[in-house]
């Protein structure tokens, strides 16, 4: 097949690269001239512009947009909407929000544009081991991009979710599941570090790796990590969140589903994004005022 490709990143550089491979043609975009130079090395044919992009397609054509979710995306939908014509399809491969996703739709659907969202996971190792993608789209228009899918992703590891919006909204679960999963293994060795015995977390990680009941990918990068610097003491604490917890958290009070692993793996991620906390400074002034109990100094920490 041949396919637009905007946004040619760490995930759509590497999405091009997979496509290429597998015999697709792919008309690549970015506003950095320099990822529209490398993917037209790699093979792909390099396009200055959405306009440029759109009409080196042939209808019905499709366009994967693959772009940091909120106002760029939003924006690169919009410019795309007012080139692509009836029977054309718009993949967003991003992390938006659903009901985003669903508006977009709507709002495509009237031009006869179709909206396919593809939550994506495989992050720098897709290029490699391929991408396990969540799909929302028209049955018809699936069938029509399914040769697309197949190539990106691993055995098995492409599906159609239900209509548009659906593959963004499994994403965003998938999302939330991981911060659980990623806290549990981060707890877990943070107390094997603490104990008596003088462990190798690294060896440690190796071996649970093979038949324990908690194997999984993430191990193996826990293992990796620990194996490239077993103190970990080039990175820091600090975990950003990229909005997808958020919005399961939102959504599990809406429905009144209870998601505590969930909420505490979310909270330490925002625990772990100050510097200094006023509730903790707070707390320790409470203790000092109806205990006696001592306050370190704000210079004291600063000193350790």
């Amino acid at each position: 097949m041949k396919i637009g490709m905007i946004g040619l990143g760490r995930m759509g550089g590497h999405m091009t690269g997979r496509l290429l491979k597998g015999g697709h043609e792919v008309v690549a975009f970015d506003v950095n001239a320099d990822a529209v130079t490398a993917a037209v090395a790699g093979g792909a044919t390099g396009a200055s512009s959405l306009e440029d992009l759109v009409a080196q397609l042939e209808p019905p054509r499709a366009v994967w947009v693959m772009v940091p979710a909120g106002q760029i995306t939003e924006g690169t939908i919009e410019q795309l909407a007012g080139l692509l014509g009836s029977g054309d399809a718009v993949v967003d491969g991003g992390n938006s929000r659903y009901t985003d996703t669903q508006r977009r739709a709507a709002a495509l659907t009237e031009l006869g544009i179709s909206l396919v969202d593809c939550g994506t996971s495989g992050g720098v190792w897709g290029l490699e081991l391929g991408y396990c993608l969540m799909i929302g789209a028209e049955a018809e228009v699936f069938s029509q991009l399914e040769p697309i899918f197949e190539t990106l992703a691993p055995e098995d590891g492409y599906a159609r979710v239900g209509a548009a919006g659906a593959g963004h909204f499994v994403k965003m679960v998938h999302n939330a599941i991981e911060y659980s999963l990623m806290q549990g293994y981060a707890e877990g060795f943070d107390i094997m570090r603490a104990g008596e015995f003088d462990l190798d977390l690294g060896a440690i990680a190796e071996v649970w790796r093979h038949g324990s009941v908690i194997r999984s990918w993430l191990l193996d990068l826990v293992a990796l990590a620990l194996r490239e610097d077993a103190d970990l003491s080039s990175i820091s604490d600090r975990v950003d969140d990229s909005g997808e917890g958020r919005w399961t958290l939102n959504l599990a009070v809406e429905k009144g589903v209870p998601a505590p692993a969930l909420a505490a793996a979310l909270f330490a991620r925002f625990a772990s994004q100050v510097d200094e906390s006023f509730a903790g400074k707070l707390l320790a002034a409470m203790r000092h005022q109806f205990g006696g109990h001592a306050v370190h100094l704000a210079e004291e920490k600063s000193q350790n």
